[in-house]
């Protein structure tokens, strides 16, 4: 059984509610159309390399972190390629499994992983399956300027302030240092959490951190 595989790195989450922990990142190729212009991993769109789980497994194991975090592109994509098994692999070796995920695809209800769903907003409308709002531990939120748009999301779909995280847009450094003043008051105004993306700030795009 093989996954495709963009890249397999240690670092430390830059973002959401593990923010700062070392952690073990899992990046899957493909993503699911509309991709999303102001990307920041599009490398993650073109093919990647096969692999086979026991070797991701091993991989990821040999970086010794307790947390490993599996994005994309959309990893759930690749779930019943044999992402599922890779999960309950690394669960029973003690690691805590955290997803990244649009919200494009259904997540899938034995996923015993932490999901962070990061809806997208393209061609004027949301592009997630309403169903995922319960399957969803948190929800996460690239923010520029919308803050109208993800307020009536948060309200459509009645997410509780203390699940939402929203960040600055901005692939580069001083992208994100433009919009973060604004993204601080929308939080304090709504009761929201507040996150940077700290690969971004100290790194820019490089890839790997």
């Amino acid at each position: 059984m093989m996954i495709e595989v963009s890249e397999i790195f240690t670092s430390i989450q830059g973002e959401g509610p593990f923010l700062g922990r070392p952690a073990s990142f899992l990046r899957l190729s493909k993503c699911l159309p509309p991709l999303c212009p102001w990307c920041d991993t599009r490398h993650a769109w073109e093919p990647g390399e096969w692999i086979s789980i026991k070797t991701v497994a091993a991989g990821i194991v040999a970086l010794e972190n307790k947390l490993c975090v599996i994005t994309g592109g959309e990893p759930y994509l690749q779930w019943n390629a044999g992402l599922n098994f890779l999960e309950k692999y690394l669960i029973e070796q003690g690691l805590t499994v955290q997803y990244e995920t649009s919200g494009k695809v259904l997540i899938p209800s034995d996923s015993r992983g932490f999901k962070v769903c990061s809806p997208k907003y393209l061609a004027d409308t949301w592009h997630f399956i309403p169903e995922n709002t319960s399957l969803a531990h948190c929800f996460k939120f690239v923010v520029k300027d919308d803050f109208t748009k993800v307020n009536a999301f948060i309200k459509e779909h009645h997410i509780p302030a203390n699940k939402v995280w929203v960040m600055p847009m901005g692939a580069l450094r001083h992208e994100q240092l433009e919009h973060s003043s604004r993204i601080w008051d929308f939080c304090v105004k709504n009761h929201y959490n507040f996150s940077p993306r700290l690969h971004t700030l100290f790194f820019n795009n490089q890839q790997g951190v």
